[in-house]
């Protein structure tokens, strides 16, 4: 007769991203650089939006949300990862797993909806350039941000509910780096079909209803450029996108290469992989990008070191 193990799981053992110490030694010392880099681009990038007057529009308001969520969601899972790349033994409590999968798809789903919102937001600015200050009103974008919010936050909080309430009685192993639905509900001894079938709805109302609102911004966005007379107002009018069509690129394209690895990906090696560019580098890139593509942001940047140059410091006193 088989006979299961009924004991009640208190906590979680990770698989970890590697059993090599030397590997993990590097892994910890780029992760950490990684992570430093993540807070300080990102602090950065919202204090000098919050700051400069000229950054003071509808595009760079959500772009300092989105790079608060960003360290919120970095923070949500590399700090942990960091310390059990330095520790023998990888566990997390049952409860320290249900928190950091509850912010960890709360704020998932609200970088997608933020995301949809500027690229929103593009569309109002290229195909009705003449209504923008009308439409994009200070009133509008933060009810934007608050539904983005609260749609993350809400789904998460039904995800958590359904995905902890199943019976853990067997097997606390995760084979993964952090709480992720998928490794977690293998362990489940009970019936999670209802769970499987609500979380699978809620993923792919966010999923599907945050991309459609980018790629259908982005048709009428496309349609209206190619009707600019001028090769330089179409470059103008494509380079005030540029930056958030990677940015949305990067994290739809690493949230693909996540959840829709190939069956054969033996101990899942693959999709770590990708769920650490999702979770570890995302974060990091996009104010990168932003930094790097943006003309304004970039002229801000500059200035900003210039005037804390001690160069310029010794210019003045002179």
């Amino acid at each position: 007769m088989d006979v299961t193990n009924q004991t009640t799981v208190v906590e979680f053992v990770f698989s970890g991203l590697t059993d090599n110490d030397i590997l993990k030694s590097v892994l910890f010392i780029l992760f950490l650089h990684v992570y430093l880099v993540t807070i300080v681009a990102n602090l950065g990038l919202v204090a000098i939006v919050r700051t400069t007057s000229t950054l003071q529009n509808p595009m760079y308001y959500f772009l300092s949300y989105l790079s608060l969520v960003d360290i919120f969601y970095s923070s949500t899972i590399t700090p942990k990862m960091l310390v059990d790349l330095s520790c023998w033994k990888n566990t997390i409590s049952f409860e320290g797993c249900a928190l950091q999968f509850f912010f960890y798809a709360a704020l998932a789903a609200t970088e997608s909806f933020l995301l949809s919102t500027m690229s929103y937001d593009r569309y109002v600015a290229i195909c009705h350039p003449l209504h923008y200050v009308s439409i994009m009103t200070k009133k509008k974008c933060l009810s934007l941000v608050l539904v983005s919010f609260s749609i993350g936050f809400l789904q998460s909080s039904v995800q958590t509910s359904f995905a902890f309430t199943v019976q853990f009685c067997g097997s606390n192993f995760i084979d993964h780096f952090y709480c992720d639905i998928a490794p977690l509900l293998k362990l489940s001894c009970s019936n999670t079909f209802m769970c499987d079938m609500v979380i699978m709805s809620l993923i792919g109302f966010y999923g599907i209803s945050s991309l459609s609102t980018i790629l259908i911004s982005y048709v009428f966005i496309i349609v209206s450029i190619l009707k600019i007379k001028s090769a330089k107002g179409r470059q103008k009018a494509f380079s005030t996108c540029s930056s958030h069509i990677i940015c949305a690129s990067v994290f739809y394209g690493s949230v693909f290469l996540t959840y829709l690895h190939s069956p054969s990906d033996v101990n899942g090696r693959k999709s770590k992989v990708a769920a650490v560019f999702y979770s570890v580098m995302t974060p990091m890139l996009n104010p990168l990008i932003y930094s790097l593509r943006n003309q304004e942001v970039k002229k801000v940047i500059v200035q900003v070191i210039h005037n804390l140059s001690p160069f310029h410091t010794s210019f003045k006193n002179v």
